[in-house]
């Protein structure tokens, strides 16, 4: 059966010229630019090999002409990071609103991460092992605007502010373990390059739900939360036995 994440990802991307063909040197240079660019360069050499004078020479320019618009590698990988999530604001099959609920649009989600994460999958190992602004900002969704939107949804359904966060961490936890596995099997390195520096939080005015439930996504329930991730595999896992032979739990009303 046909993958339909893979035929969306390769479908779906914009053929962008190869770095060191466009003649525009570096007057055409730009931070954009440089970002797009760099992403390109993980995806055909891999991460390991990233540096600021070989991204320099893939984009036919000395590698200092690049600290004009980036202060260096670090910056450089953050910028890496922020521009393959972005890509989900370009997904048409994924939406900030939930148009048809919220089991909708947490699946749309998660297919448009796991898209990006089959795009992209030497980068995606720093999507999920660079550490992000602030502790309780969760990989492979690092988006301050995709956090505000998932938990906006969830309480708009009727979640608890609580249940809301414990939501995202289980969500952020699937994803993050699933699609972490699956480039691996790609033979992709999933460990991270270097022990960069932790960036400052980011201000959070523009934010509310995020505000608001800063308290509950800053909880260490990792234990709490890798209990009832087991359960729920476990519970899935005994669906698959004859009604009879279920635990008790999982044959009322079902």
């Amino acid at each position: 059966m046909e993958d339909p994440d893979i035929s969306q990802a390769s479908g779906g991307e914009t053929a962008a010229p190869p770095a060191g063909t466009t003649g525009a040197g570096r007057s055409g240079l730009d931070q954009r630019r440089i970002l797009d660019a760099a992403v390109r360069f993980i995806d055909e050499n891999g991460l390991r090999m990233l540096t600021m004078q070989r991204l320099g020479a893939y984009l036919g320019v000395e590698g200092m002409a690049l600290y004009r618009y980036v202060p260096g590698r670090e910056a450089l990988l953050d910028g890496v990071v922020e521009t393959v999530v972005d890509e989900l604001f370009s997904d048409p099959h994924v939406h900030l609103q939930a148009h048809a609920g919220w089991v909708d649009y947490l699946q749309r989600l998660a297919h448009g991460l796991r898209r990006i994460a089959l795009a992209h999958p030497e980068v995606f190992p720093l999507v999920a092992t660079r550490p992000p602004a602030a502790p309780w900002v969760r990989p492979p969704l690092r988006s301050l605007r995709w956090i505000e939107s998932l938990l906006g949804v969830m309480t708009d359904a009727g979640f608890s502010d609580e249940n809301a966060a414990a939501v995202y961490r289980a969500f952020s936890s699937f994803l993050l373990g699933h699609l972490l596995l699956e480039v691996a099997a790609h033979g992709v390195e999933t460990g991270p390059v270097e022990e960069p520096d932790v960036a400052p939080s980011e201000d959070l005015s523009d934010y509310p739900n995020l505000q608001r439930l800063e308290p509950h996504l800053s909880v260490d329930a990792a234990a709490e939360d890798f209990e009832e991730a087991l359960e729920a595999l476990l519970d899935r896992v005994a669906l698959l036995l004859p009604r009879r032979r279920r635990p008790a739990r999982l044959t009322r009303d079902r």
